[in-house]
């Protein structure tokens, strides 16, 4: 039986813009974000994630005719359907079941409508059941947002990945809360209070509370075994000799909640050999202004000593740049000769890096205290020494490690003494704690069963593994903050952690955080992080999470699919992961014997360009593109019939090849996915850069595409480039058309267009040009390009004269000047003249030469209700004078006196930024952008500001 399939929302249009400023705010979150639980390598925004799989699951009304009969009918839908997208993005909404229940309804109600449509379908009582959703499956799981989203939207949640951190990441958001939903507390602190009613406990909340308790437990116990390694600073008298600032303190004993630290090596001057020198990349501990403190260095009998100072050094630049003078070299404090970089790498190599302490960090009543470190404490930081480290050897050709190069060799390299007894301890503790909570779980009444997770128990043994888990991940937590490769933030105070982008780069200079302080970097603070992720997740429906490979997996068949797969070599998540895998497989192995098997996380089938891996570049990418396109034919081959596939690729823009000709990743990866038989019927650009970043940029480009994939169908027929031509004339100003309503920035336009414009492509089994050669990917691309710029042209049949002609005139010359008669000439193709825009505002004319008005030149009175020759082009620039000098309130201020006529500049202003995006003039464009992408904004204020003008007494 043949179906034709629904079209989804996603296959026609989406709010782009609302979904992608709710991801942008999304990475400031902190608090209940699953993020917060573990961390993971470029995971998708929660919000994108939730409006891809909800868009993916509901109808287009389009796709229903007979309810929708007009194209307005129909916008006025898929409006109303926006509308509940913006809600469901939202932050504050993550958890709000009302607003949750609205997306389910509509979910249901699609759902609903498929099943019917594929009621003679052979298989229809097991794939289209009205009683029961499909379903998902992300066979690229990672960090789990995917399956966390489609969770919370109503459907059981299947996760699988080769890596077993992301498994369990996983396991912990999706498979493990909605085992024990709704059950209070085992803990014996909660249970004896009176207010233990099970009703009180929704969702996961019950866990996070044990977490909270049993983690706590592990800290003070933690503390009762290692406390004394990090110990209180009294200030004294002597300190204060030289700070006076410290008098008031002289006597108190603060706790230090971080030691800095700088490398050393010995200095290469002969004369100073046996002294280990600083490598210190800045002196600087606090550059905030009227706050400044530093470290001096003191050079005495024949070595140094650290003091620190408080307010402006003298030498401000000497102190922010320490010791360093660029990339990898310094100088020698001693001697003043240069330290070269190879010298550092052959000392480290050779194990002869060690490490000074240059300064404390204390906690004082009113902030933060600088202080001076002393030889005493030095001691008691390097006496504590592990009963065991992780001493597994990382891949030193992996990506993004640079840490090879000096001396580091093991996962244990990373972490100073201190660190290594923290962790461990802290590690050891997991096994005592799981046996507590097994008690605690049995005299709750829990089940007996001897089943863990691995085998599927819901009783007091999978429970107790479950916490076990949950702790894990606070060790890794500690884990980020506590190695050496962590650094302090002299901005503002604070302590950065291991992972400021993918990679493991070299630190000079690092912070090592007290575990038991209650500021950054403290055992307390990560388990309320982890704790409060626990509470937002889900906790209904079920939720898989196994370890398997995209390749071979068979656990997609008739599920709806999302996934994000790895792009080339952007991020090398098996061995960055390996860092917390090493700690991981010590605590949990004893009951995850399965997945935590090898002594590192899989990479040989890890499809990500290695290049040491693969035999060069060549070989890796080849290599990528060979298990990509097996992953890819997997899917095309199980995925639910009745939706679409929604895949995520992390764009990376242009490359060279070796004739010089553009290339890119993205065309390669579509290449892939139509290989296999896919058809591509949408191309979304999903950004996740704040605003600013935006507006700053030079061509803000998206940094993900979500793709939106179906099986083509077996009888496609062959075309013609001809064909394929005509049907993108008919179909694609039709689709630009929605993309434009739906809100869609000028800069991302051309890149949705990219949807609707493969979806003609990818329905034919192939193209062939004039000559029977099959059309490329490349040459495809090019020809919708060239039809989006001509349907943008044709948009241009509906402006005003004076418009069409500006518009043209700005597309030769800008805001330059250019010739009279050639301006003049072409008014008359246009039905207007140069005198006529003249006296409209639009232009200047004097000694022979025409020139376009720039927005910041235009009358700041203008008043378009006594403007005798309003334009599209007038209005339009007098907006973005308005909205670059006074912002959105002002812009929509005039908007209000404009009325309705404010509607007319909002083509010319997408049709204006696709010209300066091809003449490469960034700064108009940025302009043209602003505007369109502000418009929503500004239209509900100058709606606001009518309302209030409306409802004021007029006085007479």
């Amino acid at each position: 039986m043949t179906v034709t399939a629904r079209k989804k929302l996603i296959e026609v249009a989406l709010p782009l813009d609302a979904i992608n400023k709710a991801s942008a705010r999304e990475k400031s979150i902190r608090h209940g974000h699953p993020s917060t639980l573990h961390l993971w390598w470029a995971r998708r925004p929660l919000a994108t994630a939730r409006a891809v799989i909800f868009a993916q699951m509901v109808d287009d009304p389009s796709s229903h005719p007979d309810i929708f009969k007009t194209e307005q009918a129909q916008e006025k839908e898929r409006q109303r359907l926006f509308k509940i997208i913006e809600d469901l993005v939202r932050w504050e909404n993550t958890t709000n079941e009302e607003v949750l229940e609205r997306a389910r309804t509509e979910i249901w109600q699609s759902w609903r409508a498929t099943c019917a449509d594929y009621a003679g379908h052979p298989r229809a009582k097991e794939l289209f059941d009205t009683n029961k959703l499909p379903a998902f499956h992300d066979p690229f799981s990672g960090g789990g947002a995917l399956p966390l989203e489609a969770q919370r939207l109503g459907l059981d949640s299947y996760a699988s990945d080769l890596n077993p951190v992301a498994v369990l990441i996983n396991k912990a958001m999706i498979e493990i809360p909605p085992k024990f939903a709704g059950k209070p507390p085992v803990n014996p602190k909660t249970r004896s209070a009176k207010s233990l009613d099970p009703r009180r406990w929704r969702g996961a909340q019950g866990l996070a509370e044990d977490v909270r308790y049993y983690g706590e437990w592990m800290r003070d116990e933690a503390e009762k075994r290692i406390g004394h390694l990090y110990p209180k600073i009294e200030v004294s008298a002597e300190m204060a000799k030289e700070r006076p600032d410290l008098n008031p303190l002289v006597g108190q004993k603060l706790t230090v909640i971080a030691w800095l630290w700088a490398r050393t090596v010995k200095s290469p001057n002969p004369a100073f050999a046996k002294i280990d020198v600083p490598l210190a990349s800045t002196f600087m501990l606090l550059t905030k202004p009227g706050k400044e403190a530093y470290v001096e260095p003191v050079i005495e009998d024949g070595s140094y000593r650290f003091t620190v100072k408080i307010g402006k050094p003298k030498d401000m630049e000497a102190a922010k740049n320490g010791t360093k003078l660029q990339r990898a070299n310094f100088v020698c404090l001693m001697s003043g000769s240069p330290i070269s970089g190879s010298y550092i790498m052959a000392e480290g190599q050779a194990g002869r890096m060690g490490a000074r302490m240059m300064a404390m960090v204390a906690e004082g009543e009113r902030g933060r205290i600088y202080l001076p470190t002393s030889p005493e404490m030095e001691v008691i930081a390097r006496q504590g020494r592990p009963e065991w480290q992780p001493d597994v050897e990382f891949f030193q050709q992996a990506l993004g490690f640079r840490i090879g190069n000096y001396g580091m060799r093991k996962w244990s390299d990373l972490f100073a003494s201190r660190q290594l007894v923290a962790l461990t301890t802290l590690s050891d503790l997991i096994g005592e704690v799981k046996e507590c909570v097994h008690r605690d779980a049995l005299d709750a009444r829990f089940s007996t069963e001897p089943q863990g997770l691995e085998s599927g128990g819901v009783g007091a043994a999978a429970y107790a593994e479950s916490l076990a888990i949950y702790l894990a991940f606070i060790v890794n937590r500690a884990a980020t903050m506590w190695s050496s490769l962590s650094h302090w933030m002299n901005d503002r105070g604070a302590i950065s952690g291991t992972f400021g982008l993918q990679v493991l780069s070299m630190n000079w200079d690092f912070v090592e955080a007290n575990p038991f302080s209650d500021s950054a970097g403290n055992i307390g603070l990560f388990l309320d992080k982890v704790a409060m992720a626990i509470e937002t997740v889900p906790g209904s429906h079920v939720g898989h999470a196994f370890q398997d490979d995209a390749a071979t997996q068979i656990a997609s068949e008739s599920k709806v699919v999302s996934t994000d797969p790895p792009y080339f070599d952007n991020v090398g998540y098996a061995d960055l992961s390996d860092f917390f895998y090493v700690w991981l497989r010590a605590s949990l192995k004893s009951f995850l014997p399965s997945l935590l098997s090898t002594v590192t996380t899989p990479k040989t089938a890890e499809l990500v360009a290695t290049p040491a891996r693969h035999g060069g570049k060549k070989g890796a990418e080849d290599f990528f593109m060979r298990g990509m396109t097996a992953a890819m034919g997997r899917l095309v081959a199980s995925t639910h019939p009745g939706f679409p596939m929604t895949i995520y690729y992390a764009f990376k823009q242009v490359e060279s090849d070796h004739n010089g000709v553009a290339s890119t990743g993205w065309e390669s990866f579509l290449e892939a996915v139509i290989r296999v038989g896919f058809s591509v019927t949408g191309t979304w650009p999903v950004r996740t850069e704040q605003a600013a970043a935006l507006k700053t940029s030079r061509n803000a480009l998206a940094s993900s595409i979500v793709l939106v994939c179906r099986p083509r169908v077996t009888d496609a027929p062959t075309a013609t480039r001809r064909d394929f031509v005509a049907a993108l004339k008919a179909e694609l100003p039709l689709a630009l058309i929605h993309l434009q309503r739906g809100n869609i920035a000028p800069v991302d336009l051309a890149q949705a267009a990219i949807g609707p414009g493969m979806a003609v492509y990818t329905r034919y089994a192939k193209v062939i040009d004039a000559e029977g050669r099959p059309l490329s990917v490349r040459q495809a691309l090019a020809l919708i390009n060239q039809t989006l710029d001509e349907a943008l042209a044709e948009q241009e049949g509906d402006f005003d004269a004076d418009s069409r002609w500006a518009v043209t005139w700005f597309e030769q010359s800008g805001f330059a000047e250019g010739d009279f008669g050639v301006a003049e000439q072409l008014s008359k193709s246009k039905n207007t003249s140069v005198a006529g825009m003249v006296q409209a505002r639009i232009l200047s004319s004097r000694g022979g030469k025409v020139r376009l008005f720039k927005p910041e030149e235009l009358p700041a009175d203008w008043n378009p209700d006594t403007d005798l020759r309003l334009s599209a082009w007038e209005i339009v620039h007098q907006m973005i004078r308005s909205l670059e000098a006074g912002g959105e309130g002002a812009a929509a201020g005039l908007v209000a006196k404009l009325g309705t006529k404010a509607q007319i500049a909002r083509q010319p202003a997408s049709r204006l930024y696709t010209v300066c995006e091809r003449k490469k003039r960034a700064a108009e464009g940025l302009s043209y952008n602003g505007l369109d992408q502000s418009w929503p904004e500004i239209t509900r204020l100058s709606r606001k500001q009518t309302t209030t003008r409306s409802t004021q007494p007029q006085l007479i």
